[in-house]
Order: structure tokens, then C-alpha cells, then sequence
């Protein structure tokens, strides 16, 4: 498996903001969010197909300046593909997160990281108005136990 090549990574439908150490993902066709860890972001911009997983721990290696083994790459692209940032469901051999984070316990920030949270929709998100809000001339209701009052109809206890 180590010398396996990587998958592909998936950059269709998505918009990707890269920041210092981390790189934030939006997938516009699930509604999803994404936040890769420096590893993880690295790795994902390392599948591309050719590339093996001996090569990316080479890389990664030369980055962070520790040891790395092809492991560490194929628990972040592990991860990659639950999110479905990478193509392919190909069954990868586990690796177990436990094992990785003992053995790079000194250098804990290079384990491969991904929070990820499913966005509202668009309607899930203006659903309701807060408190304080003018009234909604389309017809949003003040959220509960809220109503609209006064002069200047704004969302309040009545």
C-alpha cells in the first residue's frame, strides 16, 4: 500500500480559501464545510493520481523537518475521502488515528486534522427573524416568542 499511488483530488464544485496553516473547503454540492488542518491541506493538494504516498511522506518530511512515514499520509487520505474531497471509494487498509498521534506525539500538529460541518440552507438559515430585526416586508416571522410591533415594526416580546 505504501508505494500505492494517491487518488485524485476532487476540486469540482468546491471553493477553496488556502489560509497559513490551513485550508478551508465549501462543497457547494453537499453543503458542506470543511477545515483541513497544514497536513491534511497538504496532502489533499499532494493527490493528484502519480504521486505515491512514499513520495508525499518525503514531502511532508522536508516541510516539517520529522520523520514521516506513508502512514500519516494514508490517515489523511482517509479522511479525505470520508469527506469526499478525493475521487474514488477505493478500500484503504486501516490506519489507525491512535498509532499516529503516539508516534508523533512530539510533533502533534502534523497529524492530519479535518472539522467538518453541514452548512444551512438557505432557507434553514433566514427562517426565523432574532429579536430587535425590522419586520419582514416578505413575510419572515419574528422567531418565537417574538412578534412585530411599534411604529417602526421591529421583532419583540408583545
Amino acid at each position: 500500500m505504501k508505494s500505492e499511488r494517491l487518488p485524485r483530488a476532487v476540486n469540482e464544485n468546491l471553493i477553496i480559501r488556502e489560509l497559513d496553516d490551513e485550508t478551508l473547503v465549501y462543497d457547494l454540492g453537499r453543503d458542506k464545510a470543511h477545515c483541513l488542518n497544514h497536513t491534511a491541506g497538504l496532502v489533499w493538494k499532494m493527490c493528484d493520481g502519480e504521486r505515491t504516498a512514499e513520495e508525499a511522506a518525503r514531502l511532508l518530511q522536508r516541510q516539517f523537518d520529522v520523520k514521516i512515514d506513508a502512514d500519516l499520509v494514508w490517515l489523511a487520505v482517509k479522511q479525505l475521502q470520508r469527506y469526499h474531497l478525493v475521487e474514488g471509494q477505493k478500500k484503504l487498509a486501516s490506519v489507525s488515528r491512535r498509532s499516529i498521534v503516539l508516534k508523533y506525539a512530539p510533533m502533534a500538529l502534523a497529524v492530519p486534522a479535518i472539522i467538518s460541518i453541514t452548512a444551512p440552507t438557505a432557507f434553514a438559515a433566514a427562517s426565523c427573524l432574532p429579536p430587535g430585526a425590522p419586520c419582514s416586508p416578505s413575510g419572515t416571522p419574528c422567531c418565537s416568542p417574538n412578534s412585530c410591533f411599534g411604529s417602526f415594526p421591529t421583532c419583540q416580546l408583545g
